[in-house]
């Protein structure tokens, strides 16, 4: 679960541990992991393996499983790329999910998406570069806010595109647009993070000063296991805008559901329900006697 409040260091019952295979590959995501000083861009993978280009046709209607992702971008099913890339396919469900109940109305041209207390997926930023081809004519602009980003990259803007495969060979290497870079000018990006220190009910004031979310988004978030959540709650309930949450099981997403009920009042307008597009690998040596995958349940306000 994710150290949500800095001050509150409560227990974490449904903690899991990377799973070896998300490590090695984060790592090749970020050789500066542990410091998180600077980012990369590539996989440590094949052409044949990541989704390191455009894909090669439209993306159909609607993408219901990991099998139908992979044979759109052309990569096996077996692809240990899929232990990183259910971070923005998970985004891409929970924002389905938020249009096919109304939540969300047909997005345009622009997005913007505030994400709430990153931890892992700060070590593996240019795997979001996908979102461009889920998202195709889409900008996308996501603030990531939470106690996890290191204070001295508060308010780093970052564009991205497809993560580059491993060989040299590749066509991804002569692509325009095809890395991770700081921002440097003011051109516009299919998809641009931007990170934010602190906690999302301290920080939501100066976010919303240029513009307003069109959804909230927390994934693995632990909502149970930390008060600190409420206030937080709270303010989503005031705003009014659709919040989607993931966690490792189905006993943790009904304690974050009677959480949410008590805070707002309201129950959940998206149910618990099964994400397709969960991490494939189960989480190890979980303190709960239970299945545990990242990204394993959805539900929403």
């Amino acid at each position: 679960m994710r150290r949500w409040s800095a001050p509150e260091r409560e227990a974490e019952p449904h903690a899991p541990a990377v799973h070896p295979p998300e490590a090695a590959t984060a790592a090749e995501l970020s050789p500066t992991a542990p410091s998180l000083t600077r980012l990369a861009d590539g996989w440590n993978l094949p052409s044949e393996l990541c989704p390191c280009t455009g894909p090669s046709s439209p993306i159909p209607k609607r993408l219901t499983t990991w099998k139908d992702y992979c044979e759109w971008r052309c990569i096996p099913l077996y692809s240990p790329a899929a232990l990183l890339l259910h971070w923005p396919l998970t985004v891409y469900q929970a924002i389905q999910l938020a249009i096919h109940q109304c939540l969300l109305p047909q997005i345009s041209n622009e997005l913007r998406i505030h994400y709430l207390g990153p931890e892992k997926e700060l070590l593996q930023l240019p795997v979001f570069g996908e979102l461009q081809a889920l998202f195709p004519g889409v900008r996308m602009h996501i603030d990531l806010v939470g106690p996890a980003v290191p204070h001295h990259r508060d308010g780093e803007q970052i564009d991205l595109s497809y993560a580059r495969c491993s060989q040299m060979d590749c066509r991804c290497k002569d692509s325009v647009g095809n890395h991770t870079e700081i921002r440097t000018t003011s051109a516009p990006c299919a998809v641009t993070l931007q990170l934010h220190a602190g906690c999302y009910h301290d920080c939501y004031g100066e976010l919303v000063k240029d513009s307003f979310p069109h959804i909230i988004l927390a994934l693995n978030a632990g909502i149970a296991a930390y008060t600190s959540w409420l206030p937080t709650l709270e303010l989503i309930k005031e705003i009014k805008v659709p919040a989607f949450f993931s966690d490792y099981c189905e006993e943790a997403s009904y304690l974050a559901v009677c959480c949410i009920s008590s805070a707002t009042g309201t129950a959940p307008k998206i149910q618990i329900q099964m994400n397709p597009f969960r991490q494939p690998s189960r989480v190890e040596e979980s303190a709960l006697f239970l299945p545990c995958y990242s990204n394993c349940f959805l539900f929403g306000l």
